[in-house]
């Protein structure tokens, strides 16, 4: 179902698999049209799970995200009305169009997966992802993520224009009718998903491996260790430890899509960028010369050995 909805986008599709095994949340970044939401619904669709979408805007209140207490006139009591978020997927549109008061409603469900409504604890189900959009080219009426926030996201995805076979295939399937998700059965069910989860941390890692990742990590650092000084200048500050566990969780997840029950180096660097351009903070000067966190991250992999 999910190959036969969404053209082309292969690493949109390995990005979403990725995060939703490693039980992670993903930020998908783009302009307008790209699929974001229709990939979202199909992925929901094909495990058989709950769907919301949520569309930010400066006015959304914490209440229309993780729910409410409403008086019950007929009871004179009040009720719990649960929101949106309480959904196995949860799809934020244009999240920086938020106030920054929603934005930190999201945190206890991303990070505790629960919600606090009333003084009373609800537990969001299993599993669950937040997938939130942004807009880079809208300046206007929005609001920057702040950096605690954006490290909670496992991966964040640039989507590009697709290729133009891609587009020709998208004009087909609009002419037949087909340019929505397909209905039909779902291809695995929660208890699939589940157990891919708990499969996930019986991934044999060696030791090599977890030496050469924090080695990467400790690189973005200290990057006058291991990078020439112009590109060591434009380095901030380097990936924080959840950037750690994040390039080692992808990359458990990264083996299993292969079909390993064991990480290798090749695993590490496929998801990089994802992992880390969201975690790695420039200064102004890698702004004015138009040097972006991928730059740094392949010098980065390119100076730390490969074990």
């Amino acid at each position: 179902m999910y190959a036969d909805t969404i053209v082309g986008q292969r690493e949109l599709r390995i990005s979403l698999l990725v995060t939703l095994m490693a039980r992670g949340h993903i930020l998908l970044e783009s302009v307008p049209g790209l699929a974001k939401t229709t990939a979202a619904a199909t992925l929901a669709r094909a495990v058989n799970a709950s769907f919301a979408r949520i569309q930010c805007t400066p006015d959304l209140l914490p209440s229309d995200i993780i729910g409410t207490q409403v008086f019950d006139g007929s009871t004179s009591t009040f009720r719990t009305q649960l929101g949106p978020v309480h959904a196995h997927f949860v799809l934020l549109d244009e999240i920086n169009r938020s106030s920054a008061k929603t934005q930190s409603a999201m945190l206890e469900a991303m990070q505790e997966r629960q919600t606090s409504i009333g003084g009373t604890i609800y537990p969001l189900p299993s599993p669950f992802m937040v997938l939130a959009t942004q807009n880079p080219i809208e300046e206007e009426g929005t609001y920057v993520l702040p950096q605690a926030q954006m490290d909670r996201f496992l991966l964040k995805e640039v989507i590009g224009y697709p290729e133009p076979e891609a587009e020709v295939e998208v004009l087909r399937r609009v002419d037949h009718g087909a340019s929505h998700a397909q209905s039909g059965p779902p291809g695995v069910s929660l208890d699939d998903v589940s157990f891919l989860q708990d499969l996930l941390g019986r991934v044999f890692i060696a030791d090599a491996a977890r030496h050469y990742i924090v080695a990467i990590v400790n690189a973005t650092r200290r990057p006058a260790g291991v990078l020439d000084a112009e590109t060591a200048g434009y380095v901030e500050y380097g990936v924080s430890p959840r950037g750690t566990i994040a390039l080692q969780q992808v990359a458990r997840a990264v083996a299993l899509i292969n079909g390993r029950g064991f990480v290798i180096p090749e695993d590490v660097k496929l998801l990089r960028h994802s992992v880390l351009r969201h975690r790695l903070v420039l200064n102004f000067d890698a702004v004015a010369n138009k040097v972006t966190p991928e730059s740094i991250i392949d010098a980065v992999f390119r100076a730390v050995p490969t074990p």
